[in-house]
């Protein structure tokens, strides 16, 4: 019997992959899963392990107390309202307390976002459990879609549970629709998306303290920016609104909000000048379009500092 019986056989490799000078066996790499079956994969995991940490138990339990404490309160002033009170301010006292729910509505929504993605990349880093992902034949760029989905879709619930049980709450009680309620919900639920994007991007190079540090120091900076620009188009201070439109420009989350809020405040809420709920200056479209763009631009800046980081 020959020797080349017991000699191991040569892996067969298709002609296109073969130099043309050489004829070397080529080892066979265990191929990883597709790009989309990644996303999916990161997706589900993301939601395993926000369930995991007690993430959207806690996120479901404040979502419920805050619409029902929102129904308590407008029942009670529903109760208590005078019969003698005309229908109009009826209905305007309605429209303020549904705006002053949705204005601490969205503070808890942005706080959220930043607070459960602060800690998606940096922290499986620190933590070496990103070791075991990362370094399989899979694209990076595919995590970190895959968790930026995940926390979309839970943020989105969120967003329906508060910003939209307010606005249910309102109907129920009251028989109150919220003007806009459409373009109001999709205006909070992009400054939601926002704040995800620019904090998955800070978590691929910061730790997890950080990225939320910088994250909610952008959001406050927007804040103040957009009251400096509601004072200044008040008292017509060119200067003002120009610091204010460059704040929105660095971070355009609360634009979204001063946006939507002209979208469902109420005709006497709007002539009472400046404060936390209405707006007098009032974003433009071409912000909103802005705002978009800075989220899709800072979730492809995460893929790409994921992919060149050293792990």
């Amino acid at each position: 019997m020959s020797d080349k019986v017991f000699e191991p056989a040569e892996a067969v490799v298709p002609p296109e992959i073969l130099d043309g000078s050489s004829r070397t066996s080529v080892v066979a790499v265990p191929r990883g899963p597709g790009a989309a079956r990644t996303v999916i994969l990161m997706t589900r995991m993301t939601f395993l392990e926000a369930a995991r940490r007690k993430i959207l138990w806690i996120a479901a339990i404040a979502g419920a107390a805050f619409v029902g404490l929102f129904w308590a309160g407008l029942h009670s002033l529903l109760q208590g309202m005078s019969p003698k009170v005309p229908p109009m301010n009826r209905q305007e006292g309605i429209g303020m307390m549904t705006m002053m729910a949705l204005y601490a509505g969205t503070m808890m929504t942005s706080l959220m976002s930043a607070l459960i993605s602060c800690d998606t990349i940096s922290g499986e880093i620190a933590s070496g459990t990103i070791h075991a992902i990362a370094t399989k034949p899979v694209n990076r760029w595919c995590l970190v879609l895959g968790k930026w989905i995940g926390f979309v879709a839970m943020l989105t619930m969120y967003v329906l549970c508060i910003e939209g049980g307010t606005m249910a709450v309102g109907w129920i009680e009251a028989r109150h629709a919220t003007p806009h309620s459409g373009a109001a919900l999709s205006l909070i639920w992009l400054q939601a998306v926002l704040l995800i994007s620019v904090t998955i991007a800070f978590s691929t190079r910061l730790s997890a303290l950080t990225s939320g540090a910088c994250t909610l120091g952008l959001y406050g900076l927007a804040f103040v920016g957009g009251w400096i620009e509601q004072f200044g188009a008040i008292h017509y201070v060119r200067a003002c609104v120009n610091l204010g439109i460059l704040a929105s420009l660095v971070m355009p989350s609360d634009a979204l909000w001063r946006r939507a809020a002209f979208k469902v405040q109420p005709p006497l809420l709007g002539a009472a000048g400046v404060s936390p709920f209405n707006t007098s200056a009032v974003p433009s479209t071409a912000m909103v379009v802005y705002a978009a763009l800075y989220a899709i631009l800072a979730l492809v800046l995460a893929q790409i500092l994921f992919e060149r980081r050293d792990l």
